[in-house]
């Protein structure tokens, strides 16, 4: 048994090697406390580790202050962390009752296997790892999880518990207090106190039923999503929901997309599929008559929603649902549009986030996977339209090798919200596979046919995912243009609710969205509430306002503005929401 010996490293290398080696010491006072404990994997991850536990009873978050408090003291022995090689045999002995290690052994190809030891305690590990416990610096427990062994439904479920680790207490509370702000604006938490959508276990996990407020928004974003469309030279298709099975057949999905969609369905002895993906569809659309290169480029969008097998396990709110609505489209192009076309869907793309509210954003170009179709020189083709305009529009980009899907290479824009947090949403594919699959031509200058180019593109992505990122985003006090109740009119007494009435009407007239609060409540409890459900603007009306035509403004944010005219404030709100900005 030797000490660890290990290479100079650079600050991010030896605080993953901090990390490592803190969930090490993670599963030594697990140990302690549940003897009986058996071990699965900890590894070192983003801010932080892990480790995957079988115990025998379900932990609860007092848990984490005793094990917390057992680790302080086996890094406050400072145990020097030692690599020690043994034989697979000694290896099973050593492990003998632990089954999960044992698994794990059996994979190792070599004759001998890496261990680890800080005191008495012995990890299968590779390593490397810090040099002793006391390196470790700060560092707090700060939730449990389920996770099935080896990330597979049929494996048992363990706990896992998650830590964070930084080389300084001040890098510590920064994060801590991120991972408060981020539990603040978790839309699962938001929509209890917001009333947005429902999953109710009847329909089964990862499907939505939006409320009236949801519902509000998503209307708005959807018409403004057609408008821009139709402004930049779109038309809408719709399409089924299912569709044969010999249509997944020509379009490669039942090859190469299977374990994504559901089991088929018996009509009439024939076989459907609930669709994965839009694509096939617009084919046929496209199909149905004769093209000429003067028809072309076509560029056909549809909200279209689809439904993908996803395990119980990876479902998580809006962010990843079976069945959602993707704001789909694709580009039927000549060879010689379609580098233009895709440096406008970028351009569009950003235009779109923007008027959201997203600013920032990463580009990466995603190449051929494994599991592809078609030649090397296809996708090389391919990737190089991409590059070049990536590279044309001046954009600093990444290269993720092998994340293109099977049928072509892609652009994914990573948008960043308020929190610094990257989200996978905006995805422009290109496709040489589609065309062939489906017999696709055009008849050229030549008068001779000729293969279209075509190109996928979503730029908002899924629509809930969209929604869930909206709602974190503003922490739901969401923009006045995009907030389902904009103005809730509240009457300081019944004498007052005349006007509160008219007030409201007169907004209405405007296709301002307001609520008059007509209970027998006081002024208090009634702008508390309008508070908490986030309405951007309060009308307080009592005596002096009905007298003098005024309004008393309060905003969301508790700010009590000077009082003003009614016609000032009708102003006021319809400029905001005409340059969709907030309060």
């Amino acid at each position: 048994m030797v000490p660890d010996k290990r290479q100079k490293t650079t600050d991010d290398e030896k605080l993953e090697l901090m990390r490592h080696s803190a969930a090490h010491v993670l599963a030594e006072a697990v140990l302690s406390i549940f003897p009986d404990v058996k071990f699965g994997i900890g590894p070192a991850i983003q801010n932080g580790f892990y480790y995957d536990f079988d115990l025998p009873r379900s932990l609860t978050p007092d848990d984490l202050p005793i094990i917390e408090a057992k680790m302080r003291e086996i890094i406050a022995a400072d145990l020097p962390f030692t690599r020690q090689e043994v034989t697979k045999k000694k290896a099973r002995s050593l492990f003998a009752a632990q089954p999960y290690k044992l698994e794990l052994i059996e994979e190792i190809p070599d004759e001998k296997v890496s261990l680890y030891r800080q005191g008495s305690f012995a990890d299968l590990c590779r390593g490397p790892h810090v040099g002793s416990t006391g390196e470790i610096k700060a560092f707090k427990l700060v939730n449990i999880a389920g996770a099935y062994w080896r990330g597979s439904e049929r494996r048992p479920m363990l706990q896992r518990i998650y830590g964070v680790a930084f080389d300084t207490e001040e890098a510590l509370a920064e994060h801590l207090k991120k991972l408060e702000e981020l539990e603040n604006r978790d839309h699962r938490r938001l929509n209890k106190q917001l009333n947005l959508y429902i999953a109710p276990e009847e329909i089964g996990g990862g499907l939505i039923i939006y409320g009236p407020k949801a519902g509000r928004i998503r209307a708005i974003v959807e018409e403004f999503w057609r408008q821009e469309h139709f402004a930049n030279g779109y038309e809408l298709l719709y399409t089924p929901h299912i569709g044969l099975s010999k249509l997944w057949e020509t379009s490669g999905h039942l090859d190469f997309y299977k374990e994504n969609m559901y089991s088929p369905i018996d009509i009439e002895g024939q076989q459907y599929y609930l669709k994965p993906m839009n694509c096939p569809f617009h084919m046929l659309a496209y199909k149905a008559q004769t093209r000429s290169y003067r028809d072309l480029p076509l560029r056909w969008a549809e909200l279209g929603t689809v439904y993908r097998y996803e395990r119980s396990g990876v479902l998580l709110g809006l962010l990843r649902t079976r069945g959602f609505t993707q704001d789909d489209a694709h580009i039927i192009c000549t060879p010689e549009q379609v580098e233009d076309e895709i440096a406008e869907v970028f351009r569009f793309s950003i235009h779109m986030w923007q008027a959201f509210g997203f600013e920032k954003y990463k580009v990466y170009l995603s190449t051929r996977p494994e599991k592809a179709i078609g030649t090397e020189e296809q996708w090389h083709q391919a990737e190089e339209a991409l590059r070049k305009v990536l590279q044309e529009q001046d954009v600093a980009y990444e290269v993720d090798k092998g994340g293109g899907v099977f049928y072509g290479p892609k652009i994914d824009i990573k948008i960043e919200d308020v929190l610094g947090r990257e989200w996978q949403m905006t995805t422009i594919q290109f496709d040489f596979n589609l065309p062939e699959r489906f017999d696709m031509v055009y008849t050229g200058k030549d008068g001779q046919e000729h293969r279209p180019y075509m190109i996928h593109r979503a730029l908002l992505g899924a629509w809930e995912r969209f929604f869930g990122l909206l709602i974190e985003h503003y922490g739901g006090a969401f923009p006045v243009w995009l907030a389902p109740v904009q103005v809730m009119v509240i009457p300081v007494a019944d004498r007052h609710l005349d006007y509160a009435r008219k007030l409201e009407a007169e907004l209405k007239s405007e296709k301002v969205r307001v609520e008059v609060d007509a209970r027998s409540e006081t002024v208090n409890l009634k702008i508390r509430q309008a508070q908490l459900d986030k309405i951007p603007y309060m009308l307080v009306v009592g005596d002096r306002e009905v007298a003098e035509a005024t309004v008393s403004v309060r905003l969301r944010s508790g700010e009590q503005l000077a009082s003003q005219s009614f016609d000032s404030f009708k102003q006021s709100i319809n400029q905001a929401i005409a340059n969709r900005v907030g309060e």
